[in-house]
């Protein structure tokens, strides 16, 4: 039986990195899938692109959390991908997704790939590539995605400020392992390159070590 998949884009003034995946995620929705954009309260031309892309875009509360929430609560497909702006899919993502598909207890991510041509970041990509699949810990950068019932049954993401991706990773390990898929999808590399590499790893472990140590996400919000 074929499996459908519904991607869900969170959005917040991204009409730029939305223009830039759009004739792929039409490709996509062509394949007979379905394309969920969802926007937290946009002041630039998002919304209206968000319409030419698919025909599903809802207007939310912002916060990465309750917007993805928001799209798997409309989501038709058998597995959810949760997918940011400014990263893009494989081509071959529908075919890769059926041909690891499993019907109980499925879930996963990508091995990532930053938009940087610069040798340290191939280096950080493998690290944390490595760290994913040995922690069973995901990023959002890296599409997860989360077989439909088994999102129901963790209870979704945490509408936190910050860390949903860490915690329902954690939640989701609980009842089966990640399917670590070694297809990479490529995403922006903007905020290391403005604010510096070494400073970027430090702040990134620093928020992890903190949200270990019971920091409330909105403060780790503000540091972020």
């Amino acid at each position: 039986m074929p499996v459908k998949i519904s991607i869900i884009i969170p959005v917040l003034n991204e009409e730029i990195n939305l223009s830039r995946i759009s004739n792929h995620l039409q490709s996509i929705r062509r394949q007979g899938h379905e394309v969920i954009i969802v926007d937290g309260g946009s002041g630039d031309n998002t919304m209206a692109l968000a319409h030419e892309v698919t025909d599903k875009v809802i207007a939310s509360k912002a916060g990465r959390a309750l917007q993805m929430n928001c799209g798997a609560s409309v989501a038709s497909g058998d597995v959810f991908l949760f997918l940011h702006v400014d990263t893009v899919l494989p081509d071959n993502t529908v075919q890769i997704i059926s041909d690891s598909f499993q019907r109980e207890d499925y879930w996963g991510r990508f091995d990532v790939r930053f938009s940087s041509s610069k040798r340290v970041y191939r280096l950080i990509e493998r690290l944390m590539n490595l760290r994913s699949c040995i922690t069973s810990i995901a990023t959002g950068d890296q599409a997860i995605f989360i077989e439909k019932d088994l999102f129901e049954r963790v209870g979704g993401f945490p509408e936190i400020a910050l860390m949903e991706d860490i915690e329902i990773s954690r939640r989701l390990k609980k009842v089966s392992k990640p399917v670590c898929l070694k297809h990479k999808v490529i995403t922006s590399s903007r905020r290391w390159e403005t604010n510096g590499v070494v400073a970027t790893v430090f702040l990134m472990w620093k928020l992890r070590l903190y949200y270990f140590f019971g920091v409330s996400p909105e403060k780790l919000n503000q540091l972020y």
